[in-house]
């Protein structure tokens, strides 16, 4: 467990492998950095595997919001700085993702590659009314007031109902984030709008999405791959928002093959 002040907050990361490039991992909206543990396990013996906890989640300081996109990249840099690491790849979910499109167009040519998955680049039309809606239940029922309809959308009923044990886990990342950072990244990826500089970015990219996420739909995972020169864009069977868990080993497999192709380790 390591922490480092940057951007005015302490920031905790972790660090797994000590060899081969750097591959960091940035978690969704009211998750923390256990959420990648099985993406650790695949690529911690031939990747520096870089995990930290977004402002406002897991053990880093979650000041009052809101919060920007901006912010939550220039967290990142000062991480990247602290750690002296000039590249890497960066593979992010949900929010992680928003965060490492935003990075990458403030910060060209650092990344080698990048993984967006079930992630979004423009805000949906309702998005004032929707985070608005949540925002206030965090405000007046803390956390578990949005436990069940968070879990409802992030996985399908099928696994719900039959891995209670890793539904559980996830859950109680979902109560144990505070509401004053739930809160300010609602306010920060709410306002995304970056999908008409998409053809900015230059790194060949890998776009995952499960086909039940309601959330960020596979419509808008294809409009970012026609937006971005260099990408991939593979649909996951049977997933709905959070696919790196309920689809491990279809997502590890993906991440496995596109990674071997864009670096010089076979893993």
């Amino acid at each position: 467990m390591a922490f480092v002040h940057v951007n005015g907050i302490d920031l905790h990361y972790t660090i797994d492998g000590t060899q081969g490039p750097w591959i960091c991992l940035s978690h969704s909206l009211a998750c923390n950095l256990s959420a990648w543990d099985a993406q650790v396990d695949l690529l911690k013996n031939k990747f520096r595997v870089l995990r930290f906890d977004t402002r406002g989640h897991g053990k880093s300081s979650a000041p009052p919001g809101p919060y920007t996109l901006d912010q939550l990249a220039n967290d990142v840099q000062g991480l990247f700085l602290h750690l002296k690491i000039d590249q890497a790849h960066w593979m992010g979910i949900s929010m992680g993702g928003m965060i490492g499109q935003t990075f990458a167009l403030k910060n060209p040519n650092f990344f080698l590659s990048l993984i967006l998955a079930d992630s979004t680049s423009r805000r949906p039309p309702d998005a004032e009314q929707m985070w608005g809606q949540r925002i206030k239940v965090a405000r007046t029922e803390g956390m578990k007031g949005l436990l069940e309809s968070t879990l409802t959308r992030w996985f399908t009923e099928d696994f719900r109902k039959n891995n209670p044990i890793a539904v559980n886990r996830i859950g109680m990342g979902i109560l144990n984030t505070p509401s004053e950072g739930f809160i300010g990244c609602c306010e920060a990826i709410s306002k995304i709008d970056v999908l008409d500089r998409l053809h900015e970015i230059n790194c060949p990219t890998l776009i995952l999405v499960g086909e039940h996420d309601h959330g960020t739909p596979p419509e808008m995972s294809r409009q970012m791959h026609d937006n971005i020169k260099k990408s991939q864009l593979f649909i996951i069977p049977n997933a709905a928002h959070i696919s790196n868990i309920e689809q491990e080993q279809v997502f590890n497999s993906m991440i496995e093959k596109f990674l071997n192709e864009k670096s010089n380790w076979t893993l």
